[in-house]
Formats: C-alpha cells, structure tokens, sequence
C-alpha cells in the first residue's frame, strides 16, 4: 500500500475526533515515548536486559507500528507527502553510500 493511502487512512480516522492532530511537540514526545517502548522491547529480546519471569514478551510489530503512527501524524498535520519524501531519501542514500559497503554477489 503507497504511504498516501497510509496517510489518508490516518487522516480518516484523526478527523472524526475534535482534537484534530496533536500540536508538533506533543507529536515528538509521542514519538520519544513510542521509540523508548521499542528500545525497550529490543533490549529485552536481544540485550543483556532480560524480562521478568512473569513479563511477556513484547510484540515488536506493534511497536514500530506506532511509531509509524506518530510519523504519519506528524507528517500530515504538516502536509508532507511522504511517498515523496521517501523516494528523496532513497535517492540521497543511494548516492551518498554506493560505495559505502561491499555489495552481495549478483546471483
């Protein structure tokens, strides 16, 4: 699905409520908060970390999920297509790092 489906989908659902989008900087301790949820979640399946006996194991799909969200949110009360932003962003890493890494062999 093209992030501008995404986004729209976010926006339908945003608009039926009167609060709208939240301001930018409570968007950014959102995405401060959703990130720290997923630092968590990776420290305690793959860090030194571990889970209490009792705790169990966190759904790391959901966790970026939200974060995915919050960005969504983000970038629409500020009218950013993010398919475009996306494609610039590949564009600039593409060219910054073609020969950052060692590629794979083609097969």
């Amino acid at each position: 699905m093209p992030l501008a489906e995404i986004q729209q989908q976010v926006d339908q659902w945003v608009d039926q409520y009167q609060v709208g989008y939240f301001h930018p900087l409570t968007n950014i301790a959102r995405l401060a908060e959703e990130v720290g949820e997923l630092a968590r979640e990776v420290n305690h399946q793959f860090g030194q970390k571990t889970k209490k006996g009792e705790e169990p194991i966190g759904d790391l799909d959901m966790e970026m999920a939200d974060i995915l969200f919050v960005i969504i949110c983000m970038a629409n009360r500020e009218g950013i297509d993010l398919d475009k932003a996306f494609a610039r962003m590949m564009e600039k890493i593409e060219r910054r790092d073609a020969k950052r890494w060692a590629k794979k062999p083609k097969k």
